[in-house]
């Protein structure tokens, strides 16, 4: 006997199967499953090695940056400085919480898979029926399947009764399938397998009998599993380019702080313990600590607002992925479309009919070019819809406002379509009772049921494949009368219905009398008559129509890649307006494909039909080889190889698989195509705000590391001490920064191109932002700390007097970040984000704590100041958003003088500095000092931007002509009593007056024009009602035509009471008994 892996069944004869696996149609023995099972083990899939929680922990700490900081950690523990060791590890601490958290549950997609495994099965055993456990089922077994199982292993069918099986989670299929036992092709299709039920499907009609092939890992289920593990997870564009940062940033930093070290050693003599502490100091200064911590944090909010647009995602990389996409590969059933089959077309021997509404719900009706017409002007159209809900056994249920289908969902469309016809299927199955039927099979190919009513009268009515059920017909119903059967026309009908892909099915009735009792082959074989055809199709979401439109206006491309059929998908791919649909593939095509070829046709083809599991993996990677960043949607078992592939993979919420789910980094709540559009929205602004926080974080770094390269060079003690450094950019920088992350979107986001996936975090305008503050923050920082040194104040207040000019330069800065080119002059740029606010009032908090209180002072050698020492520290703080503003005007203006270049993202005008790599040498002249700084802005703007930026240097370092006041600062010592006279004590804190409240500013107008205003369709114009107008109520068994016939003696003037009812009555053909209607008076006769 084969192993079960290589037994696959579809390609052999029922017979040749059971021979080849060892079985009979009686199934096994108790005692020889028990040896298979042994043999085979269970019936389940090997569960997947799991990372437990310390090792989760743990891997939080795997970052270039971190151990830097881990380094410094042990440097200052050896040097016995606790407390600096003490706050470095809660900084690299608190940063592994956060990951941690935010990484939430680990990866269950095995785990989901494993539960799709039906729990119990009934097989024969020993000759007997009996319900196991789905685990113990081994190869031979005999299962039995009815309408509403699972299937709980891989099956060759071996006995079929009008069974179909729903197969859209594992092939995308999105009709349930009829299932049949001749063999197929050796390389047919998981979905053209007709002879196999797949574990994992559903049985939605039938009974069956089938032997198991395949059971555990070696199912197809199995197989994705397999598949899924060896599936690499990869990193996406923004972990890789801050990896790339951190790596050249650790570098350089590292560089310098050896160099420093050397310097002071070497040249100044400093002692080895004295320097080594400069060097950490410096190093700890220059890596951004809370960089980390604000890239998680600003991802977590951008969850929290795509959460709220019902795009829940589950690992936080995936919300800036989401921005850099540009390509969307979507699944159709489900995803693109509803999954749920509607009736479109309805074709008459008289007319063609379209079918408003979707899915189940029977809210819609019945037009002929646009135009709503009357089921009583049509009534062969009303017969024809009451042939489909009669020769019908699926059923609709409203549950909360919700309508469930119970049977097959094609026949589930024919009911929706009767009670829109204002057909009651309970009243209309009372009235016509079934006596007999004769169900589908793929046999014959149709379904009859014979009829009788109260009165006397019978019924056959018929429905199934177009082709089967004309040969079958001899006659035509045509305006209530029986002709004979135009087959020109009709096969005309159906060539035009198939090109839009609806699936056709033909009905057709006979008349016959009420002693028959029992239906046959015989009595529908000839002499049926042809009432008309129902065009099916899941139909896109119109929602989906329009978010394919928006998403490839911000220049992302979608693909479909379906497992359903060619023709179908073409005819979807037509209505979404997907560009390329006519250059379809389908799966066969692919298969003969080596990866080369595909490489070179992936970008030129955008429908993709019949693909499978691999054929879905083997395209995503071609995109990404060619360098695209690919989003893939998706809501089956089929998919989920392919969602964990792509940089973004995304499963519906609703009727996706708890496989795609675990397999995918985000769900969409409402299984509505159109969120995706709005999360890459989120994803765009996300990635704007993290270049904002980063353009404001990195000058404070660089401006603390210039300020302890030049006092190292220039022989001063440290400005500020690495505990203090880190208060500065743990607490104060990333309080602020967080503010970022509440920026509201650009205004055309969404009409830009996507990033390059290559694009550097720092491009050389950032670069050179980056430079220019971090030089503005140096000369300001240390030049009122040596002023105040020279004045005489201890070490520890004029450290004070530096780390809060840190922190109030940053205050400034934060305001002009909020707009990277533009002005924040203007009441939206300095109150349009109250967060921005809220900020800057809780870091004047906690720094008035790390001044005035007495624990703060303990912790990081803090004293008290004085108001004066507030009016400099504000004086001097204020220059950078004077000077950045300035710098920004002149950028604009020099924007505006050059000739015009290619459109540019609207979030950085000046990204044409990107192409070259300029960040990293630039990094280094960031640490070289203020001559450098300034020497690279000379270059840049000018010689007369450096006389402002030099001029305005000079006016701040300059100490003040007059000397200091009378009144003493605290604790400054004059040189006449500095050895005798004791410190006084420190004041208290003195009330900080509060400006007034600026006068309202107006609003200014906006400079980017508003949209044009869409013009609002003018609804028909109704006709006016006199005051002495009748009304009339409503009969049962009345119908607009007739009650027009008693008012006007005119059937043909139902419009009338219809428009002047138009609030009353949605749809013309259904009336309610007792609702009033208003009778406007009769139009006069014009001769």
């Amino acid at each position: 006997m084969k192993s079960v892996k290589q037994e696959s069944g579809h390609a052999h004869t029922v017979e040749a199967v059971l021979q080849r696996i060892g079985s009979d149609r009686l199934g096994l023995t108790q005692s020889e499953a028990e040896q298979r099972l042994q043999q085979y083990g269970p019936n389940r899939l090997t569960p997947p090695k799991r990372r437990g929680p310390i090792e989760r922990f743990l891997v939080q700490f795997h970052n270039v940056l971190i151990y830097v900081l881990l380094a410094a950690a042990v440097v200052t523990a050896l040097l016995a400085h606790w407390v600096d060791t003490g706050v470095i590890l809660g900084v690299v601490v608190l940063n592994a919480l956060i990951g941690f958290i935010q990484e939430g549950k680990a990866e269950q997609a095995l785990e989901a898979l494993r539960h799709l495994l039906s729990p119990q099965a009934s097989v024969l055993r020993d000759g007997r029926h009996r319900m196991i456990p789905a685990e113990q089922l081994v190869p031979g077994d005999v299962v039995t399947l009815q309408s509403g199982d699972k299937v709980p292993a891989d099956l060759r069918l071996i006995r079929v009764k009008n069974l179909r099986i729903e197969e859209a989670a594992l092939t995308g299929e999105s009709m349930p399938v009829e299932k049949a036992l001749e063999p197929v092709a050796e390389n047919a299709s998981l979905g053209d397998r007709t002879n196999m039920a797949y574990s994992g499907t559903l049985v939605t009609y039938g009974t069956a009998e089938g032997v198991v092939v395949a059971t555990g890992d070696h199912t197809e289920i199995g197989r994705i599993s397999a598949m899924l593990g060896q599936v690499q997870t990869l990193t996406t564009p923004l972990l890789r380019q801050m990896a790339v940062f951190g790596r050249w940033l650790t570098a350089v930093i590292l560089g310098v702080a050896a160099a420093v070290f050397a310097f002071g050693v070497g040249v100044r003599g400093y002692s080895f313990h004295e320097m080594f502490l400069a060097a950490v100091g410096l190093a700890v200064a220059a890596i951004p600590e809370g960089l980390p911590a604000i890239m998680t944090i600003t991802l977590a909010m951008g969850v929290q607002r795509m959460a709220r647009r019902n795009a829940i995602i589950r690992r936080l990389p995936a919300v800036e992925t989401l921005g850099s996409v540009n390509v969307i590969c979507s699944d159709k059933t489900g995803t693109l479309t509803r999954n749920e089959m509607t009736v479109r077309t309805v074709i008459t021997a008289d007319a063609g009919f379209e079918i408003s509404g979707v899915g189940y719900n029977p809210h819609g009706g019945f037009s002929q070019q646009g135009q709503i017409i009357l089921m009583d002007d049509y009534p062969g159209l009303g017969e024809l819809c009451r042939a489909g809900l009669l020769c019908n056994d699926a059923i609709l249920h409203n549950v909360e406002a919700t309508w469930v289908i119970q049977g097959d969902p094609t026949e589930a469309a024919l009911v929706s379509l009767a009670m829109k016809a204002n057909l009651l299927p309970e009243w209309e199955r009372e009235e016509w009772q079934r006596v007999d039927v004769i169900p589908f099979e793929s046999e014959h190919r149709f379904m009859a049921t014979l009829h009788h009513d109260r009165v006397g009268h019978a019924f056959i009515y018929l429905k199934g494949a177009p082709e089967q059920v004309l040969e079958m017909c001899h006659h035509q119903r045509s305006r209530g009368e029986d002709e004979p059967l135009d087959l020109p026309y009709w096969h005309d009908r159906i060539l035009e219905m198939a090109s839009r892909g609806e699936r056709v099915l033909a009905v057709a009735f006979r008349v016959t009398h009420t002693d028959h009792c029992n239906l046959r082959f015989e009595d529908v074989q000839e002499g049926l008559t042809l009432l008309g055809l129902f065009g099916i199709i899941d139909p896109p979401r119109e929602e989906a129509i329009a978010a394919v439109k928006e998403c490839q206006e911000a220049g992302i491309r979608v693909k479909m890649i379906t497992g359903d059929h060619l023709l179908t998908a073409q005819a979807i791919s037509r209505q979404l307006g997907l560009k390329h649909s006519d250059q379809a593939l389908a799966g066969t095509k692919l298969e003969v494909m080596d990866d080369e070829t595909l490489r070179n046709v992936i970008l030129d083809v955008d429908v993709f039909a019949r693909a499978s599991p691999e054929h879905k993996l083997r395209l995503v990677k071609a995109l990404q080889s060619q360098g695209r960043v690919v989003a893939m949607t998706g809501d089956g078992v089929n998919d989920a190889p392919a969602l964990k592939r792509a940089d973004v993979g995304i499963a519906m919420g609703q009727k996706g698989t708890e496989v795609a789910k675990e397999a995918a980094e985000a769900v969409l709540a409402d299984d509505n195509f159109a969120s995706i559009a709005q999360a890459v929205k989120e994803g765009r602004t996300v990635y704007d705000n993290l270049k904002k926080a980063i353009l404001f974080i990195l000058p404070t770094n660089g401006g603390e590391a210039m300020a302890l390269v030049a006092a190292i060079l220039l022989g001063y003690m440290l400005p500020i001490t690495p505990v203090q450094i880190l208060w500065i950019n743990m607490v104060t920088a990333v309080t602020l920064a967080l503010a970022l992350a509440f920026e509201p979107p650009e205004g055309n986001v969404m009409r830009r191109p996507p990033r390059e996936p290559g694009e550097p975090v720092l491009s050389g305008f950032l670069v050179w932002r980056i430079v220019f503050v971090s030089v503005i923050l140096v000369v300001g920082t240390f030049g009122l700390f040596l002023w105040y040194r020279e004045q005489g104040a201890p070490i520890e207040y004029a450290r004070t007097i530096a780390v809060n000019t840190l922190v109030m330069f940053e205050i400034f800065y934060l305001l002009n970040t909020r707009y990277m080119t533009n002005s924040v002059l203007s009441r939206e740029g300095l109150l349009g984000n109250r967060y921005v606010l809220i900020a800057i009032a809780v870091v004047v908090g906690l720094q008035l704590l790390f001044t005035y209180t007495g624990p703060m002072q303990q912790l990081f050698a803090s004293v008290a100041l004085g108001l004066h020492d507030w009016g400099w520290i504000v004086l001097v703080t204020s220059s950078v958003f004077v000077l950045v503003e300035l710098e920004k005007s002149f950028l604009r203006r020099r924007k505006e003088k050059a000739p015009p270049r290619r459109v540019e993202p609207p979030v950085a005008a000046f990204e044409r500095f990107k192409p070259r790599r300029v960040w990293p040498a630039a990094l280094i002249l960031l640490l070289l000092g203020v001559g450098v700084g300034s020497w690279i802005w000379v270059q840049f703007e000018g010689e007369e931007k450096e006389a402002i930026v030099v001029a305005e240097a000079e006016r701040q370092a300059r100490p003040p002509a007059e000397p200091l006041p009378d009144t003493q600062t605290p604790g400054v010592k004059t040189p006449s009593d500095r050895e005798t006279t004791p410190a006084p004590q420190q004041p208290e804190v003195a009330a900080i007056p509060l400006p007034e409240k600026e006068k309202e500013v107006p609003e200014r107008p906006e400079m980017v024009p508003k949209p044009p205003i869409k013009e609002v369709e003018e609804e028909p114009e109704q006709i006016e009602v006199s005051p002495a107008a009748k009304t009339v109520t409503v009969q049962p068994g009345d119908t607009l035509s007739q009650i027009a016939a008693r008012a006007y003696g005119d059937p043909t003037q139902w419009p009338l009471i219809y428009e002047a009812n138009r609030g009353k009555i949605e749809n013309p053909n259904v009336i309610i008994p007792g609702m009033e209607l208003t009778l406007p008076p009769a139009p006069k006769n014009q001769d």
